[in-house]
Parts: C-alpha cells; sequence; structure tokens
C-alpha cells in the first residue's frame, strides 16, 4: 500500500489540475489501489509539431507565433482531451503548451500594427508640410518683397523723363541732372537759413501779423472803425508807442488822400516801412583796428555771456585771433561758465579771482591781446540794472580803463536786449545809450516770445545797427541780421 501511495503524492498536482481525467482514466480497482491504466503515447507527428512550436517560440519568431497562436489554441484545447489517454510525460508537455502560448504577447502584436499604422500615418503628414512649404513658394511674401524692389529702379527713369519734357531744350539728360543737383546745393543753404528764421519768428508772426490779417481778411473798407481796430493791434504789437502812433499817422494821410483804399494794399504799405526803419540799422560790422576792442554790457539774463561765447566761435572760423576777458567777477560761475564758451571756441581767456576789480581784468586782457597780437578782443561785464547809478558809474569806469590801456578802446560797446522784456527794451537801450553810447545790438532770444516786434521800436529810436539776432541756442542760429530777411518771414502768410 506504501509503494502505492507514493506515484499519487508526485502525481497530486497533475491530478489536482485534471480530476475530471482520473475520474475518466481510472477504475474502481485503480481508485483503491491507485493504479491507473497505461494511457496510449502521443503520436510522433504530435510530438514534432510541440517541439518544433516551442523551438520557435524560444527562436523569439513573433510573426510565427502570432499566425500559429490559432492553431495552438486548438491542439492545447484536443491535447487536454488527449491527456486523459496519455502518459504522465504527455500531461508535463501539454501543461507547457499553454504556458508557452503568448496570450500577451498577441496583445501587443495587434498594438504593433497600429503602431505601424501610425507610423505610416505621419509619413503621408510629411507629404502636406512639404505641400504646405510649396504653397508660401508661390505667394512668396519675399517675391512681393522683389517686385517692389524692381519699382525704384523705373523711378529714376521716369524722373529722366519728367526732366526730358520739363526742359527739352537741354542737350542731354546727363547734363540736365548735374544741373539740377547744383542749382539745389546753391539753393539749399538760403532756404534752410531762411526756414530757421521764419521759424524763430513764428509766435511774433502769428501775434502781430496773424491779428492784422484777421483785420484785413474779406472785401472790408477802410473807415473809422477799421482805423481804430488798426490803430489798436499797432500798439500792442510791442512796436513802441512812438513807433506806433509814427505808422498810423502815415496810414491816416494815406487814407484821407486816397493812396490806400484797399486792406491789401494796407498790408504791403506796413510791410514796406516796416522793412525802412530796419534797413536803416543793417550795417555792415567792419573790423579795421586791432586788437578790436569789443565791451559787452547789458542787464541780468539777456544772454551775455553766451553771446561772447558764440561770437568768439564766428571770429575764429573768420580766421581772427580771440580773446576773452572775464571781467564780470560778481555773478557766481559766470568765469566758468566762460571758459566753457572759451574751450569750445579754442580760444585764450583772461580771468582773475572771485570779487576782483572788473576793471583791471578788462585792462589786463587788452595788454595779453596786443602781446599775442590778437585780432578781436571781447570782454564780458556783469550784469546791471539800468537804473541803478552806481552800476551804470562802474561800465563807464571800465570803459576809461580801457581807453587808457589801447588808445580809441573800447572800439564796439555791444548793448545785448532781450526780445522777451518786450517795450523794456527800448527802455534798457535808451538808458545805456545815454549814459555809455551804445554802438551796436543784439537781440536775443526771438524764437521764444511773441514780442520780436520790439526791434522795430529800438531800431526807429536808437537808430543803431543790429549786429546780430538770436533765434535759437545753437552757434548758428546767433546769425547776422538782415533787414529783407527779417521782413519776409515777419510778414509771410500765416
Amino acid at each position: 500500500m506504501s509503494t502505492a501511495k507514493m506515484p499519487d503524492k508526485k502525481n497530486s498536482d497533475d491530478e489536482a489540475l485534471k480530476p475530471e481525467a482520473k475520474k475518466e482514466s481510472a477504475g474502481f480497482l485503480g481508485r483503491l489501489f491507485g493504479r491507473r491504466k497505461k494511457e496510449p503515447k502521443l503520436p510522433p507527428e504530435k510530438i514534432e509539431k510541440i517541439e518544433k512550436i516551442g523551438s520557435e517560440a524560444a527562436a523569439g519568431s513573433e510573426e510565427k507565433l502570432f499566425e500559429k497562436s490559432e492553431n495552438q489554441e486548438t491542439d492545447s484545447a484536443a491535447a487536454v482531451t488527449v491527456t486523459a489517454a496519455s502518459g504522465t510525460v504527455a500531461e508535463a508537455e501539454v501543461s507547457t503548451v499553454p504556458l508557452l502560448e503568448p496570450e500577451p504577447k498577441p496583445e501587443p502584436k495587434p498594438g504593433l500594427k497600429p503602431e505601424s499604422e501610425f507610423k505610416s500615418e505621419p509619413e503621408p503628414e510629411p507629404e502636406p508640410e512639404s505641400e504646405s512649404k510649396l504653397e508660401p513658394e508661390p505667394e512668396l511674401k519675399p517675391v512681393s518683397g522683389l517686385e517692389q524692389k524692381p519699382l525704384p529702379g523705373p523711378l529714376p527713369e521716369v524722373e529722366d523723363d519728367s526732366f526730358a519734357t520739363v526742359a527739352p531744350d537741354s542737350a542731354a539728360d546727363s547734363m540736365a541732372a548735374p544741373a539740377t543737383d547744383s542749382v539745389s546745393a546753391a539753393d539749399i543753404r538760403p532756404q534752410g537759413l531762411f526756414s530757421r528764421l521764419k521759424k524763430g519768428l513764428a509766435k511774433t508772426r502769428k501775434q502781430f501779423v496773424g491779428t492784422l490779417d484777421n483785420l484785413f481778411y474779406g472785401d472790408k473798407e477802410i473807415d473809422e472803425e477799421f482805423l481804430e481796430e488798426l490803430e489798436e493791434i499797432l500798439l500792442t504789437s510791442d512796436l513802441g508807442v512812438k513807433t506806433s502812433y509814427r505808422l498810423f499817422s502815415q496810414i491816416e494821410e494815406k487814407v484821407s488822400h486816397k493812396e490806400l483804399e484797399n486792406p491789401a494794399h494796407l498790408r504791403d504799405f506796413l510791410q514796406g516801412e516796416i522793412g525802412t526803419i530796419l534797413k536803416r540799422s543793417e550795417v555792415a560790422w567792419e573790423i579795421t583796428e586791432k586788437p578790436y576792442v569789443i565791451m559787452t554790457i547789458g542787464v541780468n539774463g539777456v544772454g551775455k555771456t553766451t553771446t561772447i561765447g558764440k561770437l568768439a566761435s564766428i571770429f575764429t572760423k573768420q580766421k581772427k585771433k580771440v580773446v576773452l576777458g572775464a571781467a564780470d567777477t560778481f555773478r557766481a560761475a559766470a568765469v566758468e561758465q566762460l571758459m566753457v564758451w572759451s574751450e569750445r571756441a579754442k580760444v585764450p581767456i583772461i580771468k582773475q579771482g572771485m570779487g576782483a576789480d572788473p576793471a583791471a581784468v578788462a585792462f589786463d586782457t587788452v595788454q595779453s591781446a596786443i602781446k599775442r597780437e590778437a585780432d578781436v578782443v571781447i570782454i564780458d561785464t556783469a550784469g546791471r540794472l539800468h537804473t541803478k547809478v552806481n552800476l551804470m558809474d562802474e561800465l563807464k569806469k571800465i570803459q576809461r580803463v580801457l581807453g587808457k590801456a589801447l588808445p580809441g578802446a573800447p572800439h564796439e560797446v555791444l548793448l545785448v536786449l532781450d526780445a522777451n522784456t518786450g517795450q523794456n527794451a527800448i527802455s534798457q537801450a535808451q538808458m545805456f545809450h545815454q549814459e555809455i553810447g551804445v554802438t551796436g545790438l543784439v537781440m536775443t532770444k526771438l524764437d521764444g516770445t511773441a514780442k520780436g516786434g520790439v526791434i522795430v521800436g529800438v531800431c526807429d529810436e536808437l537808430k543803431v545797427p543790429v549786429r546780430y539776432i538770436g533765434i535759437g541756442e545753437s552757434i548758428a542760429d546767433l546769425r547776422e541780421f538782415d533787414s529783407g530777411d527779417f521782413v519776409d518771414a515777419l510778414f509771410d502768410k500765416v
């Protein structure tokens, strides 16, 4: 009995796996004594087929396993039925067959097919991308740029045609082109200077001439009401009281003699009279003495030091040797400011400490200019109110000391006026002219005020030459006074 139970323990696992096969294969005595009937072995063809399938699975041929998976399922089902009649060796072989069945493997294989399908899908994707790349090529944004580039090509051809039509008498187009260039180059500078002057006088033109144009606009008769409005405009235009009444009296006389019947003629008359007043102050500045001593005067804040620096630059460009004298020893940083301008103009400067005697500085400047053989000497003086007698006496002292240092000096007493002060500039000019004797004027800051008409009153009352006018901050904006350009820029259409 013990020997019969041992094989039962060994095959207990097989029996647990296939209890139905044991019931069918063993008889009653077999169940009692643990015996089984000898089961017929599998034919060699089946065994070879199973071994072949196992070898293919070990080799890892996924395609054959996938193709034969269906056959293996049928074979495994048949093998289970066959094991009832087969031996223990066949049962072990059949049990290994379902283990070799790559049930999880066929799952990724259908997954691999979509992967291959996905791989096949992106393959057409680059094809539309290549097509999309080909699509912008006919559009060719750069092609549109290329179409625009040839446009400047025909433009000069059209211009050449226009030149040919404008100047048919010209011998050749090539000769006409440089002619136009030379004319434009010659005309650019005056137009540029005039446009800058016109821009600088914009506020004055709008205030004075613009108001006159509003009065003259339309078909109007010159009657008493018209003349009253004209008188008010002249008096409030900073021309000065005397100048305004003189102009108005001339207009009344012309109207009474019926010489002025049209407001347009009245505008031309005013422009001519103002041009005549300014023309008398347009005198060429001749520098005959060597050194030519210039003493600048004026009230505080009119721009004396800046004007001196710009004049030094102008004279230097004219190949003249310039020496500056810092005689403004009272204002803080006045000497330093003049030193900056001397460095810009590359001219020497004579200076002393703060609070020094300005007359002594002026004397030393002239002596130094004589030794250096300088052409021009420009002396800066402290700004002072024209109503202060003691300050005016100091200017007289400087003037006397300059005469001792060089007989005839100063050769020019240059008064600097600020156009922003309006009619007050006229009273300043009168006081300085009475006390010292002004020989030249510089009107600054015309670009920042609507009171630029004051220059007409100053010129009419003092009858002093206007040397320069300032219409900006740069050196080029300090320009020589030209009465014709000034009047044209002032009476230009608003």
